[in-house]
């Protein structure tokens, strides 16, 4: 079964560009093109993944991931932008996005962002998982006893997150299964009260955890 992408974006040529994109493989279809938030909520139905550009018409990219997220609990939020700045980034991944691709990205990077998504990842351009961590260094505190009841390997498992490594890069790492890395990732998400992998980055890093 293909993973269902829906698309927001309100250049036309940009979103049918990416569209045509992923209609061309055998992993992906897009079952809805829209060129705002308020059109995506009122038409789509149902979607696993989430291309979100920032700069939209009405509510903007990262004003409307909480209601994207709550239409679509389960559907994952790629912000699919121009902007690198520390703001717009350190915005979208407070709000929930769980990646943060530029336009810039080459195509078969941006399948692949959308692939290691859905395997759990946080998926971000190079130039933004530096930019990401760098600005999140400087909200960490001094390091604290409290360290939310996680065991070694979940703590483990945490700094390879905070690393940016992909799930299948830390089961190589660890070598563990990828199921078992998932569950690994699945209690560290319910100890500290997150439901992303960037919000559980932030929330690492900014109490001093890892």
């Amino acid at each position: 079964m293909k993973i269902e992408v829906a698309i927001i974006e309100d250049h036309k040529f940009f979103r049918e560009s990416v569209a045509q994109l992923l209609n061309s493989t055998e992993e992906f279809q897009t079952v809805g093109t829209f060129g705002s938030v308020e059109e995506a909520l009122s038409k789509l139905e149902s979607v696993q993944v989430i291309l979100l550009d920032i700069n939209l018409p009405g509510l903007s990219g990262i004003e409307g991931i909480p209601f994207l997220k709550k239409n679509f609990p389960e559907c994952l939020i790629i912000m699919l932008t121009v902007y690198d700045d520390s703001k717009n980034i350190f915005d979208a991944i407070l709000n929930g996005a769980d990646g943060y691709i530029l336009k810039r990205t080459q195509p078969i990077r941006l399948l692949q962002s959308i692939m290691d998504a859905v395997d759990g990842g946080c998926p971000m351009t190079p130039i933004i998982a530096k930019e990401a961590l760098n600005l999140f260094k400087n909200y960490v505190p001094r390091k604290s006893e409290n360290i939310e009841n996680l065991s070694n390997r979940e703590l483990e498992v945490l700094k390879m997150l905070v690393d940016g490594l992909s799930n299948d890069e830390i089961a190589e790492k660890l070598f563990l299964s990828i199921q078992t890395v998932r569950n690994h990732i699945r209690h560290i998400y319910y100890k500290l009260h997150v439901h992303s992998k960037s919000q559980a980055v932030v929330k690492a890093l900014k109490k001093g955890i890892v």
